[in-house]
């Protein structure tokens, strides 16, 4: 595990430089031999780490089927995966000179989210972040199906993916949602342990709250709990949606280090669905970068959700 914590230790810029923290870059992700030549000391190329800083003057060399994901200064990402050299100051200017204090705001949690005291076992103390995150207090650990997710949750976005336990014995499973009377409104069958949700459609969208359920299509002794999602609207949405709008816009390429971003702004307001896919698309965008798989897996952890 020490290894791990090793790998990923983030270390990501604060939201407004300081006395310092003369930098334009830090390295938040490294695959493969990069390497740098410092500015101060032009003849030698010294290996790439995260958490390098970066200023003007650096140069980059990108070795074959390797990545690096940089964090500016001003909270904006950078991808790189195309094997050459990359001068430092050119990749600052085509990110203009806007500043998001709330990208970086969030890009700087993903470093405490991703660090642990080295000698702290997250396996060994599992049951001590179920109690943080409240995890434990869900009603619904004893059945033979578990739903990937809190047993009241709450939801932002219109569409919800919905996982759970796959069961070796099931080829379908049967997949129910009921409304708050215990009525029930919508069946599905499907034959992956998923599901994903229009919340904003009928027959859901005009429920306050719904509980969803699942069980195997042939054998209804193999089943999960009731899981109660609610969709986050009107004043209790509003300030989340404020600060999505204004880190969404320094955030609109479709990278792993944005979506990143986004699963740990989702994970911060307690909106673990909405979290969950980000980090699972953060994955599916970069599959060769271990590092996002591990802050998957890690988030799954913190959050009771394996």
């Amino acid at each position: 595990m020490k290894l791990i914590i090793r790998a990923l230790s983030f270390v990501i810029l604060i939201a407004t430089p300081m006395s310092g923290q003369d930098y334009v870059f830090k390295v938040l992700a490294n695959k493969g031999g990069n390497t740098v030549k410092i500015a101060d000391n032009p003849t030698d190329w010294e290996p790439i780490k995260t958490g390098t800083t970066l200023n003007g003057d650096d140069e980059l060399r990108i070795t074959e089927n390797s990545y690096i994901g940089l964090v500016h200064a001003s909270g904006k990402t950078v991808e790189l995966k195309n094997q050459g050299n990359y001068y430092v100051r050119d990749l600052a200017a085509k990110l203009g000179n806007s500043r998001s204090s709330v990208a970086s705001k969030y890009a700087n949690f993903v470093i405490n989210k991703m660090t642990t005291d080295e000698d702290e076992d997250i396996n060994r103390n599992h049951r001590k972040y179920l109690t943080v995150t409240g995890a434990v207090e869900r009603s619904v650990l004893d059945a033979p199906i578990s739903l990937r997710m809190p047993s009241s949750v709450e939801v932002l976005n219109e569409k919800a993916l919905i996982r759970w336990d796959k069961v070796e014995e099931a080829d379908q499973y049967v997949f129910t949602v009921k409304n708050m009377y215990d009525d029930t409104i919508l069946t599905k069958e499907v034959d992956q342990p998923f599901i994903w949700l229009e919340l904003s459609k009928a027959p859901v969208n005009t429920e306050e709250l719904i509980i969803v359920s699942v069980k195997a299509k042939n054998n209804h002794k193999i089943y999960s709990g009731n899981y109660g999602i609610k969709r986050l609207t009107g004043v209790d949405a509003d300030p989340i949606l404020k600060e999505l709008e204004q880190l969404s816009t320094s955030l609109k390429e479709e990278s792993s280090l944005n979506k990143l971003i986004l699963a740990t702004f989702y994970e911060e307001n307690n909106l673990l669905i909405d979290a969950m896919m980000n980090y699972e698309r953060a994955v599916q965008l970069s599959p060769d970068v271990e590092q996002f798989s591990i802050a998957y897996q890690l988030f799954t952890k913190r959050n009771g959700l394996e």
